[in-house]
This record gives C-alpha cells, sequence and structure tokens, in this order.
C-alpha cells in the first residue's frame, strides 16, 4: 500500500471509529431520555375544582393548564406530576391557551368574557387583556406572525398581532350552526393555512382556512366525522383531534395542504373522562380530563393523562 493509501485508509479508520463511537453515544444518551420519561408519570392530579379545559407545553418539561371555574394557571412538572398556580385568574374563564416558543408569555381564549388575555409565563402577571366582542372565544394557534382565536359562536377568527386584535370573517364553506360551532385550531402541514374544528357542517369536521382572507374549504376527511370535536395538535403530517364526549382522540394523516386527510387511528383509554386539548412532550400526549358529564363543585376532582403518540 502507497503511503498516500495508507494515510487514507488511517483517516478513514479514524473516522469510521469516531462516527460509530457518536453514534452508539447518541443512541445511548437518547435510550437513556427514552427510559427517564417512561419513569415519568402517565397520570398526575390538578387542584379540585380546577375545571381545567385547555392545555399547552413549550419547549421545557412543563405543562399549563387553564381553568374554566376562575382563569387560574396552573404549572405541572411532567417529570413528577407536581405543580402550582402559577398566574391567578381574574374570575373570568380561560378556555385554550398557547405558550409562545421563548416560554415568556401565554395567549389566553377568554371563553364567554369574550376577552383574549396575555400573561407573563414567569411572573403570572396579566400584560394585556383585548375585548372583541365576541361571545365564546375558544381555541388559539401561534403563527409567526400572530395569534389566532376562534369564536365558537359567530362564523369569525380573532387576529391577534402587534397589539392589534382584528376580525376575520369566516366564508366559502363555512358554515355556522345554531349553536356551538367553532371549536380547536391548528396550522396546516405547511403553515400556509389554518385548520379549525366545524362541530356542524356535514356532521362535523374541519375546515381549512386562509388566513388572508378567511375564506374556508371543507378538509376531506373521508367518511370520518370530527361530531365532538375540540382541541387540535399537528406533529409532522399527523394530525391529533381530541373527540371529547366519545373520550377518543382520532389520528389523521394529512397532506402538505391540509386539504385532505386520511384517518389512520383512534386513541381510547379507561382514564379518558371527557379530555378536550391535547399537547405533546417527547413520545407522549398529554390530556387534562374535563369531565364535563359531572355537575362542577369545589372538591370535584380532576386530572391530566398521557398516552403514547401513535
Amino acid at each position: 500500500m502507497a503511503p498516500a493509501d495508507r494515510s487514507f485508509a488511517r483517516r478513514t479508520l479514524l473516522t469510521t471509529t469516531a462516527a460509530l463511537t457518536g453514534a452508539a453515544l447518541l443512541g445511548g444518551t437518547a435510550h437513556a431520555a427514552e427510559t427517564r420519561h417512561a419513569a415519568w408519570p402517565a397520570q398526575f392530579p390538578l387542584p379540585d375544582g380546577f375545571q381545567p379545559e385547555g392545555i399547552t407545553i413549550g419547549t421545557a418539561p412543563f405543562a399549563w393548564f387553564g381553568s374554566l371555574a376562575n382563569g387560574d394557571i396552573y404549572r405541572a412538572s411532567l417529570a413528577t406530576g407536581r405543580g402550582k398556580v402559577v398566574a391567578q385568574g381574574s374570575g373570568r374563564p380561560t378556555v385554550g391557551l398557547k405558550i409562545d416558543r421563548h416560554g415568556r408569555r401565554l395567549f389566553l381564549a377568554g371563553g364567554d368574557s369574550g376577552e383574549i388575555r396575555t400573561v407573563d409565563a414567569r411572573s403570572g402577571e396579566t400584560e394585556h387583556v383585548y375585548a372583541t366582542g365576541g361571545t365564546f372565544v375558544n381555541d388559539v394557534v401561534l403563527t409567526p406572525g400572530a395569534a389566532w382565536f376562534t369564536e365558537s359562536f359567530k362564523p369569525v377568527l380573532y387576529r391577534l398581532a402587534e397589539g392589534t386584535v382584528t376580525t376575520v370573517p369566516l366564508t366559502g364553506d363555512w358554515q355556522q350552526g345554531p349553536d356551538f360551532t367553532a371549536n380547536g385550531i391548528e396550522r396546516t402541514p405547511d403553515g400556509r393555512a389554518l385548520l379549525v374544528v366545524n362541530a356542524y357542517a356535514d356532521g362535523g369536521g374541519l375546515m381549512r382556512v386562509d388566513p388572508r382572507t378567511g375564506a374556508a374549504r371543507a378538509v376531506d376527511l373521508g367518511a370520518a366525522k370530527l361530531p365532538n370535536g375540540d382541541g387540535l395538535l399537528l406533529l409532522g403530517r399527523i394530525l391529533y383531534a381530541v373527540q371529547q364526549q366519545q373520550n377518543a382522540i382520532d389520528v389523521f394523516r394529512l397532506n402538505a395542504s391540509g386539504t385532505r386527510g386520511t384517518a389512520i387511528a383512534r386513541i381510547t383509554d379507561p382514564r379518558f373522562r371527557i379530555p378536550t386539548t391535547v399537547a405533546a412532550w417527547g413520545k407522549r400526549l398529554y390530556l387534562p380530563n374535563a369531565r364535563f358529564d359531572v355537575e362542577p363543585t369545589p372538591t370535584t376532582e380532576y386530572d391530566a393523562v398521557a398516552v403514547d403518540q401513535v
């Protein structure tokens, strides 16, 4: 073997050895992380009487829950299940909520108060309260330029950007029912449009909404229906849709534009007690049990549960 060949072979051997060693280390790290996360609680209590509805998880392993009872915000460690109220409500409900990617600000849907609120995630102080003039501000999704909120009793969305709330009328295929209609909201896989649960049109389903115009187009889900559709969660092209009264999560694989979805699974669990919304950490999905089938009291027990992703 020529010197140059020997040099090349040595470099190749060293590079290969380093790569294999690195892969082993990474694999070991990933396995250790999975083992550690698997030991985390798959069910943990929320405060008695809390009446949870929304959940959000940011870039750290903490879940934030909103209270329908008084608007409190409760933060729980996913590693231990322990938590505390970190933001006092004003007596007005918190329904859907999201935390920004920096973990600094919470965006809250104020339910029948018609409000949108932002809260400093570190101090728990309310930063701003925006009146929408709406009837029931339900859920929220964050996009690079705005926070988008659903309104359950009017054919509109609310857009919060740069401290201003704009009302966007829903047109096209949108059908407003005589009762509760819009619920959960997400982005399409390509990020160009919004997905909104419409519990009324054609027995319940999804609408793809152009954020520039408000024009809605029914998403083709085949024979699947979402009459009890609530929270949505998109991971890649997999969409998780919580069907609260059915104690189930229906799972769809979407095309990039979000115009079509194929049902691929249904997740059920005996611990489900009318879950409403869903967030993810690691390979798990976390859901609050809203228990809408019981009359809430100050001593009613509530909890959150975790299930595996598809």
